[in-house]
C-alpha cells in the first residue's frame, strides 16, 4: 500500500472516530539547491514519530524564542537595490569545529535558541537568500499537524552539507526529477515536481509563487486531493 492510500485510510478512521483536529504548529523547511540542478534530501529515521522513514527536506517547528531574530531582509522588501540590501560576503566557511558542534547539539536539544546563538557570535541570518515557495498545512486527520512554509535557497559557494543529528538516517543530493523510487509525503513529492518543472536553479529561484494561500490535502471520493 502506498503513502496516499495509507493517508486515505487515516482520514476515514478519523471521520469515523468523531475526533477533533489538533491545531497545527508553525514550521519551516528549506530546499537546498546546488548545480547542476540537485536538491538535498534527508531520510527520516525509523524512530521519528512523524513521517518515519520518509524522504524530506531539512526543517522543523518554529521556536518562539527566535521571534526577535536579527536578519537581512530581501531587497524588494526594503525598497533598495539588491546590492545595497544584501550583507557583505560574510557567509561562514566552516562550522564543523567542536565549538560549533556543541552549539548545534544545544540548539537541537532546545537548550539554546537559534537567535541567541547568532547574537552570541555576532551573526545575522541571511534571510535575503531564502525564496518563499509554498505553504502546506497538514490534513485535519493527522495526530501531528504543521503549518509549514517551504523555502528555496542556493548552496552558497564554499559551503558544504554535513549529515548530523538523530532525525536523519541518511542524506543525499539528487536531481528533483529523479525521485520516483523514494518514499515521501505528498507535500515533498509535489514540491519536487514543481521545482523540477522549472528546469534550472535560476528559474526556480525566480518563479512567481503564491505563498499566502495554504495547501491542505483532503480526501474526496476516496482520493487524496490538494
Amino acid at each position: 500500500m502506498d503513502v496516499e492510500q495509507h493517508l486515505v485510510q487515516d482520514a476515514r478512521r478519523f471521520a469515523e472516530s468523531g475526533a477533533t483536529a489538533v491545531p497545527p504548529q508553525l514550521a519551516a523547511t528549506v530546499l537546498l539547491l546546488r548545480p547542476p540542478f540537485e536538491v538535498y534530501l534527508i531520510r527520516r529515521a525509523l524512530t521519528m514519530v512523524f513521517a518515519a522513514d520518509m524522504h524530506a527536506f531539512p526543517g522543523g517547528r518554529v521556536d518562539p524564542r527566535d521571534a526577535d531574530l536579527d536578519w537581512v531582509a530581501p531587497a524588494h522588501r526594503l525598497g533598495l537595490p539588491d546590492a545595497e540590501a544584501r550583507a557583505p560576503d560574510d557567509l561562514l566557511p566552516d562550522v564543523s569545529g567542536p565549538d560549533w558542534e556543541e552549539a548545534r547539539r544545544a540548539v537541537e536539544a532546545r537548550e539554546l535558541g537559534f537567535a541567541e546563538l547568532l547574537r552570541e557570535r555576532g551573526l545575522v541570518l541571511r534571510a535575503d537568500l531564502l525564496v518563499p515557495w509554498a505553504r502546506w498545512i497538514t490534513p485535519e486527520f493527522e495526530p501531528r499537524r504543521y503549518d509549514t512554509y517551504f523555502f528555496l535557497t542556493r548552496l552558497p559557494a564554499g559551503q558544504r552539507t554535513r549529515h548530523v543529528g538523530g532525525e536523519a538516517a541518511h542524506a543525499l543530493w539528487v536531481a528533483p526529477d529523479r525521485v520516483a523510487d523514494l518514499r515521501m509525503m505528498p507535500p515533498t513529492r509535489v514540491t519536487l515536481a514543481q521545482v523540477a518543472a522549472c528546469g534550472s536553479i535560476e528559474a526556480a529561484l525566480a518563479a512567481d509563487r503564491d505563498v499566502a494561500t495554504p495547501v491542505t490535502p483532503h480526501v474526496v471520493d476516496g482520493r487524496l486531493v490538494y
